[in-house]
């Protein structure tokens, strides 16, 4: 397989040592620069990479995923790339797929690509499914236009798009930040699109360090006041509710309105 040059793929990890390895061999296939960031690891996974062709940035104590992604983000940026992919260490992303995402956003450049998981209440975790509808329905409302897995990891964020929204993002609270990035991208009329993946759940991985209640909690929290100081973005909320995921403004004046600009 041809690696698709000017990409790059970000993994924050934190005690993966089972699973990284094979996830960035796989992932070094596809691009050129894999950077996974150790979170603080304890478990050895910093020896399980060892002689990985990928770059390693170690945070010395747990810093959380979205310090992680950060830290990571900005030095593949600082790299040149024209996009940069993340996914998660622990298996439950498939690697081989970074192509789908990279053929929709050669196709689309300034969208976000997100691989949405082909979720069904009956073979995801209960929690997580209903924590992923819940969520979807708030950050769709606040970005303004459907998002299909909003709390997929696994995304394709064009390098413009981050450099415009990173400032505007906290990175204090992990699971928030992906989210966040959503609604700053849409308020600037950039959609995200989805390519779907099958969802992979092993029966022999580790818990995920994804809390269904608190961090929701915590990502609603944050879309309130994010509505609030905006009126509460009614227009939004109508772009969100009457068109399918994946769909998006079709010209200008419409991405105008979305970032609230006549």
């Amino acid at each position: 397989m041809k690696r698709a040059e000017n990409y790059a793929v970000v993994i924050p990890a934190y005690n993966e040592a089972a699973t990284i390895r094979e996830v960035a061999l796989s992932a070094s296939r596809v691009v050129p620069l894999v950077v996974v960031i150790d979170d603080g690891s304890n478990d050895g996974m910093r020896t399980a990479l060892a002689g990985a062709p990928i770059v390693l940035l170690a945070n010395e104590k747990n810093l959380g995923k979205a310090a992680s992604l950060r830290r990571g983000i900005e030095y593949a940026l600082e790299h040149g790339v024209q996009a940069v992919i993340t996914l998660d260490g622990d298996g439950q992303h498939d690697p081989a797929d970074i192509v789908k995402l990279i053929a929709a956003h050669r196709a689309q450049p300034d969208a976000i690509v997100i691989a949405s998981r082909l979720i069904d209440r009956h073979n995801a975790p209960r929690p997580r499914y209903y924590a992923n509808r819940f969520a979807n329905f708030w950050i769709a409302w606040a970005a303004g236009y459907p998002i299909s897995d909003s709390q997929s990891g696994f995304r394709l964020y064009p390098a413009a798009v981050l450099r415009a929204t990173m400032p505007c993002c906290d990175t204090r609270a992990s699971f928030v930040f992906e989210s966040e990035v959503l609604i700053e991208a849409g308020r600037r009329g950039h959609c995200s699109i989805a390519v779907l993946v099958p969802s992979i759940y092993r029966t022999n991985a580790r818990a995920s360090h994804f809390r269904p209640v608190a961090d929701i909690v915590l990502i609603v929290r944050m879309v309130a006041w994010k509505l609030v100081s905006r009126g509460l973005c009614l227009p939004g909320l109508i772009r969100s509710l009457r068109r399918p995921g994946g769909m998006w403004a079709r010209d200008e004046q419409e991405r105008r309105t979305v970032r609230g600009e006549k």
